[in-house]
């Protein structure tokens, strides 16, 4: 049965031998596209919404996120990677299994009114750890309870966004029983309480690039097998320490875990080697233009690695080394550092950028059968944005406008499984304004119990 039928639409499928469509889309009771087609649909059911002539995309996917940040942003601004994760650790230290609850439900929501249907999501590690450059690794500063964790699983599933739970092991930081027991307890508590269609999946925050040993792969790969779940590390994504970084990409080779359910976050530096390797074994790659660039990361060489075969995506990262979570500005921002780094206006087009943050995003974390593309079958998940208000002019070329001139001041609504999620610069979850509340006084008051206080207080969520 249809439910809701979208007409006069400019559609972007990210699917098929077309870029652009003029015509329509359905969807069906169970939230899942029913129909697309060109020109008039066949039959209107349901609720019945003619866009005008807008342009209708998938929902972005965010391959790479931190969602509990957005109390951080501005924080650490001149900053490369440890030091900045440093401050931010630093911030968190006196915070609770609550506070982690409203922060991860306030950044869902931020997430969502700009566009982002699904994110693969590093929870917050119940072990809060600081980066020790002696050793090159995590050293605890504070330990938290398992409700920690499950209270991010709670608040993600609470804002009705789709993601991945990724957690870390800890396997250095705690007894390794009470790492992996921790690991499964989390795994088991979102596939028995995170509603199906939103779950998807679980995932090891991989973390070698951060231990002292090679032990900390092999567990990894244990808990991979042992819950069937896949593995997204962080690799060589500063210059910092790089010879450090590059010595333990073998590490994860010879525990077995290279392969189709691995991703590494940022590669920035990896080496030809590394590169041929992991195309090789099937791992995909997750890229942050954005958060590379905030950082002096580097610029992560796309073509070279895309050459390879591998998948591709594109993450948002944090909201509070991103900043603002907008996917318009990451494509526009790794369209043209790339174009810049090869001195090559075509060595990536807007179309390519457009599938890397929707479709090639599913990919790489393993949900594109689900979501990344308006095919039938898929969940709906869907944005429609409006090139004519504010105004960008004529448009002649729909996907090179949509990714070039538009931006979330286009952004006219967000829909999840066909539901209206955000709309009118407003979004419609009854605890939006609470969560926005919540994480003004929270963080505020979690910052200043280690000495740090913003320079501007919001009068209006006090």
């Amino acid at each position: 049965m249809t439910v809701l039928t979208i007409k006069n639409a400019t559609l972007l499928p990210v699917a098929g031998d077309r870029e652009w469509l003029h015509g329509w889309m359905t969807v069906d009771a169970d939230g899942r596209i029913s129909g697309v087609g060109e020109g008039d649909p066949p039959a209107e059911g349901g609720e019945v919404r003619d866009v005008a002539g807008a342009m209708v995309g998938p929902g972005f996917v965010s391959a790479h996120s931190h969602i509990f940040t957005g109390g951080m942003r501005g924080v650490a601004a001149n900053s490369t990677l440890y030091p900045w994760v440093t401050r931010n650790t630093e911030m968190l230290l006196a915070a609770g299994a609550e506070d982690l609850y409203w922060l991860t439900l306030a950044g869902s929501f931020d997430f969502l009114a700009n566009g982002i249907t699904s994110a693969y999501n590093f929870t917050q590690s119940r072990v809060l750890a600081l980066f020790d450059y002696a050793s090159s690794s995590m050293k605890a500063a504070a330990v938290r309870p398992l409700e920690f964790l499950t209270r991010q699983i709670d608040a993600t599933s609470d804002a009705g966004i789709r993601f991945v739970a990724s957690v870390r092991l800890d396997d250095e930081q705690l007894p390794e029983d009470e790492a992996l027991g921790t690991f499964g307890a989390v795994m088991d508590y979102a596939k028995t309480t995170v509603p199906p269609n939103l779950y998807l999946g679980g995932s090891v925050y991989g973390s070698v690039q951060w231990s002292t040993s090679p032990a900390t792969a092999e567990r990894e790969r244990t808990m991979m097998d042992r819950h069937g779940v896949t593995n997204q590390a962080h690799f060589v994504e500063t210059a910092e320490q790089l010879d450090i970084q590059q010595a333990k990409f073998d590490w994860y080779d010879e525990a077995g875990v290279l392969g189709p359910d691995f991703a590494f976050g940022h590669f920035v530096h990896p080496t030809d080697r590394m590169i041929d390797r992991a195309a090789e074994t099937g791992c995909a790659m997750v890229w942050q233009p954005m958060s590379n660039g905030r950082l002096g990361s580097g610029i992560a060489d796309i073509p070279r690695i895309s050459a390879t075969g591998m998948r591709v995506g594109i993450g948002l990262d944090d909201q509070s080394c991103t900043d603002v979570s907008d996917p318009f500005e990451n494509m526009r921002t790794g369209l043209y550092t790339q174009r810049a780094l090869h001195s090559d206006a075509a060595i990536l087009t807007p179309a390519q950028m457009l599938r890397l943050h929707t479709f090639g995003a599913a990919s790489a974390i393993g949900a594109a059968d689900r979501i990344g593309s308006l095919e039938v079958g898929k969940f709906a998940d869907f944005i429609i944005v409006d090139p004519f208000d504010p105004d960008t002019g004529p448009v002649w070329d729909p996907v090179a406008t949509y990714v070039l001139a538009c931006s979330t001041r286009n952004l006219r609504a967000v829909y999840v499984g066909g539901h209206c999620a955000w709309a009118g610069s407003r979004s419609t979850h009854p605890l939006a304004d609470q969560a926005t509340r919540e994480l003004h006084q929270r963080m505020v008051r979690v910052a200043a119990a280690n000495g740090f206080h913003p320079a501007l207080r919001s009068q209006t969520h006090l």
